[in-house]
C-alpha cells in the first residue's frame, strides 16, 4: 500500500475531481471544507451543508474527523459542535474501504477514494437512517421517537434557517454575527469550530 501522504493526496484529488465543491484550508492537504447536499426523498432535501474534514497524519490508517459547520437537526450530530456520531468513521474505520470499493466499482475509478465514499454513501445514509438509540442530540432523538412528523418538520425548519444553498458559501464567522443566527443560541462553540478552520 502507498504511504499515508500519497494516499491522502490521491483520495483528496479524487474528491476534488468528483462533483463536490472542495475548499482547502491554508493550502494544506489535511484540512478542508466540502459542500454537501441533503439526500433526495428525505427531510434534508434542499439543504446544503459545509462539512469540515481533517485528515490525521496517519490517514488512511486513522479515520478523518468530520463535522457540520452550519447547524443541522439530527439525533447523531451534536448541535453545537457539529461533530458526527458515525460508527463507520469513528469506530470501524478501515483503510481497506477504498480498496474494496475500487474492486466493487472497478468501472468507476472516482469511487476508489474513501473520502468520496464519505460524501456519497456514509453521510447520506446517516441522514436517511438516523439512529435515535445512540444520540449526540438527545432532544432530536426523543422527538424522532415520540413524533416522527414533528421531527421532520423541525429538520425542515433548520434546513430553511441554516442550510440555504446561497448561504453555505459564506464564511461562518460572518454568518455567526448575523442577527438571524445569534438569536437562536448559536453559541461560542460553533464559532470556535468555524474560527479554527477558516484561514
Amino acid at each position: 500500500m502507498s504511504s499515508p501522504s500519497k494516499r491522502r493526496e490521491m483520495d483528496l484529488m479524487k474528491l476534488m475531481m468528483s462533483d463536490y465543491k472542495v475548499e482547502m484550508v491554508n493550502d494544506g492537504m489535511q484540512e478542508f471544507y466540502v459542500e454537501f447536499n441533503g439526500p433526495k426523498d428525505s427531510p434534508y432535501q434542499g439543504g446544503v451543508w459545509r462539512i469540515r474534514v481533517e485528515l490525521p497524519d496517519a490517514y488512511p490508517y486513522k479515520s478523518p474527523s468530520i463535522g457540520f459547520v452550519n447547524k443541522i437537526y439530527h439525533p447523531n450530530v451534536d448541535e453545537m459542535s457539529g461533530s458526527v456520531c458515525l460508527d463507520v468513521i469513528n469506530q470501524t474505520w478501515s483503510p481497506m474501504f477504498g480498496k474494496m470499493t475500487a474492486s466493487f466499482f472497478s468501472a468507476y475509478s472516482l469511487c476508489a477514494s474513501y473520502l468520496v465514499n464519505v460524501f456519497e454513501v456514509f453521510l447520506p445514509q446517516l441522514l436517511l437512517y438516523p439512529n435515535p438509540s445512540d444520540p449526540l442530540n438527545g432532544e432530536a432523538a426523543a422527538l424522532m421517537m415520540r413524533d416522527r412528523s414533528a421531527y421532520e418538520q423541525r429538520v425542515k425548519e433548520y434546513c430553511e434557517k441554516y442550510a440555504k444553498p446561497e448561504d453555505v458559501g459564506a464564511k461562518q464567522e460572518e454568518k455567526s454575527s448575523d442577527e438571524e443566527l445569534s438569536d437562536d443560541e448559536y453559541g461560542s462553540e460553533d464559532e470556535q469550530v468555524a474560527g479554527k478552520a477558516d484561514p
